[in-house]
């Protein structure tokens, strides 16, 4: 790891101070640790001092120190150790990062360090003549799927050629970096395959929301089915075909025409007379020794 210095005295500002909106931010953020425990916020601190000047300068590290209650040179530790602070100073409208880690640079990172060298400075930590753009090499940002990459300030910018990197550097120069798309700069997906989707084709599959509406779709269509298929009359599916009275559709039963009981009387056959005696006759012909017995008694006797 190499030695990180601070910047030569001549390029060190007088003084520091949090204006007016960060110094609320940074007594609300100390409240969030417990009493003593006030120097667990130097790095957000120090964070929001790089912010707010660009770089971490001398006289920030010596201001978040007095802030916190700590000596100067735990918190130059802490600035010095840790490569997110720019201790020297960057580029005022793009500061590039290039990752230089195995997978960007089998992608074509050596490429992109030599867009920096030529548009940028010759030498990494250095801003060009104007002092608006700057540029390093750095270790992973967390993008190998989308190598080679570079990050500017907060953003990365994925799927880099030299040719795309010299135009992003000249956008940035413009004042135009904030029109220019983050991610991928093909047409990739943010990381999904560079060929395309092999398993979610679309974002039905991926939004809840849209898998909500469509489930609400399919619902309210199947409600409405429902509701047409009640008004359908019954289906003859199921009955069969036979010349039998009972399945003739000729014939409906019930009526809905009722018969008066005068005509149901008129129509009915009168029953046919009986002859008691020769009723009571067996099969020989002879008169049956119960024929003068109750009907009851000549039941019982008979079972």
């Amino acid at each position: 790891m190499s030695v990180r210095r601070l910047a030569e005295p001549a390029l060190q500002p007088a003084s520091f101070a949090f204006n007016e909106a960060n110094l609320a931010w940074a007594e609300q953020t100390i409240k969030k640790y417990p009493a003593g425990r006030q120097q667990s916020a130097v790095i957000p601190l120090l964070m929001r001092a790089q912010e707010q000047e660009g770089w971490v300068t001398k006289a920030a590290i010596e201001y978040v120190a007095d802030m916190l209650g700590m000596a100067y040179i735990r918190v130059l530790e802490v600035a010095t150790f840790y490569t997110q602070f720019q201790i020297k100073p960057v580029g005022t409208k793009a500061h590039v990062q290039v990752c230089g880690t195995t997978p960007c640079m089998l992608r074509g990172a050596e490429d992109l360090k030599q867009v920096c060298r030529n548009k940028i400075h010759p030498e990494p930590h250095h801003c060009n003549e104007s002092g608006t753009l700057s540029w390093e090499e750095v270790e992973c940002l967390g993008a190998c799927v989308n190598a080679p990459m570079v990050m500017i300030f907060k953003d990365t910018y994925e799927d880099l050629t030299p040719e795309r990197l010299a135009e992003i550097i000249d956008e940035f120069e413009a004042g135009r970096g904030e029109q220019v798309p983050t991610g991928p700069q093909t047409d990739r997906f943010f990381s999904a395959p560079a060929t395309g989707f092999t398993a979610l084709t679309d974002e039905v599959n991926v939004l809840k929301t849209t898998r909500d509406a469509l489930a609400r779709e399919a619902a309210a269509a199947a409600a409405a089915a429902e509701a047409g298929s009640a008004e359908l009359p019954p289906s003859e599916a199921g009955r069969p075909k036979t010349d039998a009275i009972e399945t003739n559709p000729a014939v409906k039963s019930p009526s809905p025409v009722k018969a008066s009981p005068a005509a149901e009387a008129s129509a009915s056959v009168a029953a046919p007379a009986t002859n008691q005696v020769e009723a009571n006759k067996s099969v020989t012909g002879e008169q049956r020794a119960d024929a003068d017995k109750p009907a009851e008694d000549a039941d019982k006797k008979s079972v």
